[in-house]
């Protein structure tokens, strides 16, 4: 099947997009780099695959995407151009993201830096902040659809299973979205609102800041239940590094029941702003609860979707498997506990009885200067010292924060000496802030991180600033700081736009439609015919319905009918008349 996707390379839709190679394939569609020749840009285009394009429910769901992205206009999501069908190709043309998608540059960098994910935690509630009001939820979000740019932005991708929130969405229909972040209601097969992608941008920021997924098992029923058991390690078991209130926040997010979460994207991204700007920050209310993950047998729970109610014989059989398993982690538990203190009696005594090594202790360097740990005669031959200069504003210069081997560690000496790394504070080093005033904002972070500076972005709009250029920058130019400090940048997002209402098309041409729209500054998309009991050339459905806000410039996508399918004349009766007459 993917050969014959091959077969569009080199292709031009609708004698405008050239297809030049594939870029992504998804679970219903293939995604290709194209050129629009109309506007001389790259842009993506997504194809349904030939499998699904027959498929009424899949060419649903694929126009559904398109729908619900057109209605979306924000940095942080990925731009829908225009949608339509060649032939029996059905496609939507995108805006092209030159970069990785946040789960390949997740497994390049291993954990991040709570700065770092909190950067992009911030970014992807923006974007979910934009949808959600205009009554969109994604039910998909995961690191494979969210790209990163070269400059740090992301964006917010894939709408293949988006629903508006007030359409349908009953228990019976299908469970969508990928098991390791889809909700608990979603395991379920319960309805779905917008504390579903809440709770799934808690899994990416607890990945992100640990390296490890929260919940993993054998197969998808395995790992759905535990999402509904809500049993998992807590972020900072994992990785101590993580800030209290970053992990309280991530604990909210991913609260199983969602009167637990915040109830919207903005709630969430408030917390994240004020422990930004305050690292002692704490959620209100919040409690530290979390359970070690454990190993949950799928026929010990009610079926995804069902109801738990057991009769009597079912509760004694279930109790009974229960203390089995109970006995089961009490003797696991036994012999870890005894592994760990041979391993631990073997290090600190029965070496040292079968051995003739000699062992040493690493003494504790932190706090000494460094020189007068080189200068020690007592080290010579013992460790092989490597110095890694830091930038620290609360530390003396030549002090040293930290080494690679914890202090007191018994080790054995070797004739070549002990490899040990010690990070030495370089002091306080001051730079001025450059001059970023009225520079594009990729330029400005460049020039700032090239000075060893961090980078934060807030848009606003501005009448006089060009969008994408920056209004100011706190600290201002020619101010120092140190060195790893960060830098506040104002960004235009141009003028305020003023949204306006959709009027209502349908029941006219399509050249008045055309006319109505452009008198409100609006844009018609593609306009599709269809088979109707209207006349030829009225409009039958508009994407967006009358009276709904949107920013000029919009697209709204049409139909127009064709007219009534016709209906063949009867055959001409044989003649009755005499042969010859």
């Amino acid at each position: 099947m993917e050969n014959s996707m091959d077969r569009y390379l080199g292709k031009i839709l609708d004698n405008r997009y050239e297809i030049l190679d594939i870029i992504g394939k998804g679970g219903m569609a293939i995604v290709y780099k194209a050129f629009d020749h109309r506007l001389g840009r790259n842009v993506a285009v997504k194809v349904l695959k030939d499998d699904y394009a027959l498929d009424e429910e899949f060419r649903r769901r694929f126009q559904n995407e398109s729908q619900a992205v057109a209605m979306l206009s924000h940095p942080n999501i990925v731009s829908v151009y225009d949608m339509g069908r060649s032939g029996e190709t059905e496609y939507i043309v995108m805006e092209l993201v030159e970069g990785i998608n946040l789960k390949q540059y997740m497994t390049s960098k291993g954990v991040l830096t709570w700065k770092e994910a909190l950067h992009f935690a911030s970014q992807i509630c923006k974007a979910l902040s934009h949808a959600h009001s205009k009554g969109i939820v994604h039910r998909d979000i995961k690191p494979h659809n969210i790209m990163v740019e070269k400059n740090g932005s992301v964006k917010v991708a894939d709408f293949g299973i988006a629903r508006l929130q007030d359409s349908q969405n009953t228990a019976t229909q299908e469970t969508l979205g990928s098991v390791h972040y889809i909700s608990p209601e979603q395991a379920k097969g319960e309805p779905v609102d917008s504390r579903s992608d809440i709770y799934s941008l808690g899994i990416i920021l607890y990945e992100m800041l640990t390296g490890k997924l929260p919940f993993t098992g054998e197969n998808a029923v395995g790992v759905a239940v535990m999402h509904i058991n809500g049993m998992f390690q807590a972020p900072r078991d994992v990785n101590p590094d993580i800030p209290a209130g970053l992990e309280q926040i991530i604990l909210k997010a991913m609260a199983t029941d969602p009167n637990d979460r915040y109830q919207t994207a903005d709630d969430m991204l408030s917390d994240l702003e004020r422990f930004r700007k305050d690292r002692n920050f704490r959620v209100a209310g919040s409690r530290r609860d979390s359970t070690p993950v454990e190993s949950v047998p799928v026929e010990e729970v009610a079926p995804i979707g069902r109801g738990a109610d057991m009769d009597k014989v079912s509760y004694a059989r279930r109790r009974s498997r229960s203390r089995k398993v109970s006995m089961l982690s009490g003797l696991f538990c036994v012999l870890v506990f005894l592994l760990v203190l041979f391993v631990f009696l073997w290090e600190y005594l029965l070496s040292d009885i079968f051995q003739d090594a000699e062992r040493i202790n690493i003494p504790n360097f932190i706090g000494s200067y460094y020189t007068d740990v080189l200068n020690n005669s007592e080290f010579d031959g013992v460790f092989n010292f490597e110095i890694v200069y830091k930038p620290d504003a609360e530390t003396p210069e030549n002090m040293i924060t930290d080494q690679s081997i914890d202090p007191q560690k018994s080790m054995m000496k070797v004739k070549e000496g002990i490899d040990i790394t010690l990070t030495v504070s370089s002091g306080i080093q001051m730079v001025p802030i450059p001059s970023v005033y009225n520079k594009e904002y990729r330029v400005a972070e460049q020039e700032l991180r090239d000075a060893g500076l961090e980078v934060e972005i807030e848009r606003e709009s501005s009448d006089t600033i060009t969008k994408d250029y920056i209004i100011s920058s706190s600290p201002g130019e020619g101010e120092s700081i140190s060195i790893g400090s960060t830098v506040y940048l104002k960004v235009s997002d141009g003028p305020e736009i003023e949204p306006v209402a959709v009027p209502n098309v349908m029941g006219i041409t399509e050249s008045a439609a055309r006319a109505r729209l452009e008198e409100r500054g609006l844009r018609v998309g593609s306009v599709s015919p269809v088979e109707s009991d209207y006349p030829e050339g009225i409009i039958v459905w508009q994407s967006t319905p009358q009276g709904t806000m949107v920013d000029p410039g919009s697209s709204i996508y049409l139909q127009v009918s064709t007219g009534p399918e016709e209906e063949e004349s009867p055959s001409p009766s044989p003649s009755t008349s005499p042969e010859g007459a």
